[in-house]
């Protein structure tokens, strides 16, 4: 990251149950993690995963001074961009398009999962592995990470990896659940993230560790899901 993109690049981790949505109890046990990626110069943020607390998720924007332009969903479930839980409603991005007109960006394949489980349907936006959103001068990159879900997707920006429910600092997302994919999430772990740098930190979906956040270099020698060297040996314990 050059200077320049230092001083502009804007990024918060918050913790449901702690940093916003504090009298949720849902929120406390389930502990997600919403982001916010912008440009300090515009003023410009997307917010990754807003759930639980809307107005709190943008009051806590406003307090830096920025304004949401879109939304990056990492998948469909109801913890992550809101919908029901088990019989519990969360707030996510409908209420949040019930404040501000702004783009969702969803993978291609996650479309109509996110559709049935939100009841948004004009404001997603569908892409492809590998495209780029641009929030001021700060580019995101969206990689397609199937497994947890078909269209679960990570996001590149500026040295840090948004991993959602896909890769965790310690385990990764299930794969017993509608959608989920075994086979999927192994090519996802030991291929289409593989070019990830070392050096880049993951930052994941919850807080599922003593750690809110690591570099890639020590997950690939301390989580025990990249442990398996082939899709049988994967298969055996997730299959």
């Amino acid at each position: 990251m050059t200077d320049e993109m230092a001083d502009r690049f804007y990024f918060r981790q918050l913790l449901s149950g702690r940093d916003f949505a504090h009298s949720d109890p849902v929120a406390r046990q389930m502990v997600n993690f919403a982001y916010a990626i912008g440009d300090r110069v515009t003023g410009e943020a997307l917010l990754v995963d807003p759930a639980y607390g809307i107005d709190e998720l943008m009051g806590l924007l406003a307090e830096d001074d920025m304004v949401p332009v879109g939304v990056l969903a990492s998948h469909y479930h109801a913890d992550h961009i809101g919908g029901d839980l088990g019989g519990y409603p969360i707030e996510g991005i409908a209420a949040l398009l019930e404040r501000v007109d702004i783009p969702i960006h969803v993978n291609s394949h996650e479309v109509p999962w996110i559709e049935r489980t939100t009841g948004v349907t004009s404001s997603l936006r569908a892409h492809d592995s590998g495209d780029v959103i641009k929030v001021g001068e700060i580019e995101v990159e969206l990689v397609h990470t199937p497994g947890h879900t078909p269209g679960s997707q990570c996001f590149l920006t500026e040295g840090h990896l948004l991993a959602g429910d896909t890769l965790f600092l310690e385990g990764c997302g299930r794969t017993d659940l509608p959608g989920s994919d075994p086979g999927e999430m192994y090519e996802t772990l030991t291929k289409r993230l593989s070019n990830v740098p070392d050096d880049t930190v993951l930052f994941p979906g919850h807080l599922y560790s003593a750690e809110s956040s690591q570099s890639m270099g020590q997950t690939r020698k301390e989580n025990w899901v990249l442990a398996p060297r082939s899709p049988q040996e994967w298969l055996a314990i997730f299959g």
